[in-house]
């Protein structure tokens, strides 16, 4: 117990030196960028900030008010003319929430968790000028907190194209990544252990579906930035991955001081 403390006191401390103060992590659909951000997070005190959020966000107000999800340019300029920011959870918020997520200054954290918002979010996701407007709205979030303005002394951001697009400045980037059939299962084990019925190989397929979409899609396509440090995580446990990103946290600020 007295080595984890040390432990994490380091890293805090570590991760503390970044400049800006922000960790990027990329990667496909359940290759664990969730849970890592979260508990990497955790361990530094830096806000986590999932950016699908922001996309749940903008479905959930198209819904609420009426703006019919197929409609791209309507859906694009609401994303244009919505704010949304991200706030570190209270104290007396203690209903699970990782954050607080504020639509034009309402809470929405559980409004954007429905089912309605799950069966129409990857369509508004997919629109061009919703992604652009979107990434706008993740790299002013991801500024304010990479330059010690917010709640948090930094932030670990979780997305699809954060170290190429979003924030391609982030000191430390992260490409996190798993074979298609350990991520099928990992998703089938989740929802098995929500009592939901599935098929192993159906989730697969819908994988190698979502792979291939955001990998050729035009406008932010899915890849690793160029120098972003890449993390096969097939045979890891989250705990073992984010020891994977503190040392390369630690490899990234001695090779910095020592330039």
């Amino acid at each position: 117990m007295k080595q984890q403390e040390r432990y994490e006191g380091d890293a805090a401390a570590l991760f503390a030196c970044l400049r800006p103060a922000v960790v990027a992590i990329d990667g496909p659909a359940a290759s664990g960028k969730s849970t890592v951000g979260y508990r990497l997070a955790a361990l530094i005190d830096f806000l986590y900030f999932d950016t699908g959020a922001l996309y749940r966000a903008v479905t959930w107000a198209a819904l609420e008010w009426g703006i019919p999800v197929e409609e791209e340019s309507a859906v694009g300029a609401l994303a244009s003319a919505i704010r949304i920011d991200i706030l570190a959870p209270q104290v007396n918020e203690r209903d699970g929430r990782h954050i607080t997520v504020l639509a034009d200054g309402r809470d929405v954290t559980w409004f954007i968790r429905t089912p309605q918002v799950d069966q129409n979010v990857s369509a508004v996701a997919a629109y061009a000028a919703v992604r652009s407007a979107l990434s706008h709205q993740q790299r002013r979030i991801g500024q304010h907190y990479g330059a010690g303005l917010g709640d948090k002394p930094g932030i670990v951001m979780v997305g699809r194209d954060i170290g190429t697009v979003v924030m391609p400045n982030a000191p430390l980037k992260i490409y996190l990544d798993a074979s298609v059939e350990e991520r099928a299962r990992r998703r089938y084990q989740e929802q098995q252990a929500r009592g939901e019925h599935v098929v192993y190989e159906e989730l697969l397929a819908d994988l190698v579906r979502r792979d291939r979409f955001d990998s050729e899609r035009a406008h932010s396509p899915l890849r690793p930035a160029a120098d972003a440090v890449i993390i096969d995580t097939s045979q890891l446990s989250p705990d073992e991955v984010v020891l994977q990103i503190v040392k390369a946290a630690a490899h990234r600020y001695q090779s910095q001081t020592e330039s």
